[in-house]
């Protein structure tokens, strides 16, 4: 009997996968769950080491965290770590929807200074790979919101950084007003001011 269940796991399992859509930002990636569904529900993969692996991405995540916004229209960001700390994030909404938003930071890319965002929710089940080099925000589009993350390096608080929402240097076109956000987060320098 146990051997039966073993071969309908991997049976209902067989081609089902992450699928990874490229984004209009270099190394950035839009994750999508390829669900195998029965009669339950579904069973899905949410990562694999040696999928990440064949991509080029990083598959060593030493912290795993979350956070808990109440109030619709808030925003968390523009954060991001420098030098050694720098850090790659794996960004989930398990409950809720938001906007995730990412600035490449990366002197060297071909998309530096651009923005994209990417609406990840709870029912679709999608997660957003951010590659170092990356600064990383995000509002929360409905009330009670979770996001968890995964994160390639330990927090160091003396390299952590960020950009404020509303640099206009980087004009992110956020959808709704701010309904809350942290002074730390408001008060974050210019980027043309660190440029100079």
């Amino acid at each position: 009997m146990r051997f039966l269940f073993v071969v309908a796991i991997l049976a209902m399992n067989e081609g089902k996968n992450v699928r990874f859509v490229p984004t209009n930002l270099e190394g950035a990636m839009l994750l999508e769950i390829e669900p195998a569904r029965d009669q339950r529900g579904f069973f899905a993969r949410t990562f694999c080491e040696r999928e990440f692996a064949e991509h080029g991405l990083e598959t060593r995540f030493v912290q795993h965290s979350v956070s808990q916004t109440s109030t619709k229209g808030s925003i968390r960001g523009m954060h991001f770590q420098r030098g050694a700390a720098s850090e790659v994030k794996v960004v989930s909404c398990k409950r809720g929807r938001i906007l995730d938003v990412i600035i490449d930071l990366r002197q060297d890319s071909p998309t530096y200074g651009r923005w994209q965002g990417f609406e990840l929710t709870a029912d679709a089940r999608n997660s957003l790979y951010i590659p170092k080099g990356f600064a990383h925000g995000f509002q929360t589009l409905t009330d009670d919101v979770e996001v968890h993350y995964l994160i390639s390096a330990f927090y160091m608080p003396e390299a952590s950084a960020g950009y404020r929402h509303d640099d206009p240097a980087f004009s992110i076109a956020w959808p709704l007003p701010v309904s809350s956000i942290s002074d730390k987060d408001r008060s974050w320098p210019d980027f043309a001011d660190l440029r100079q």
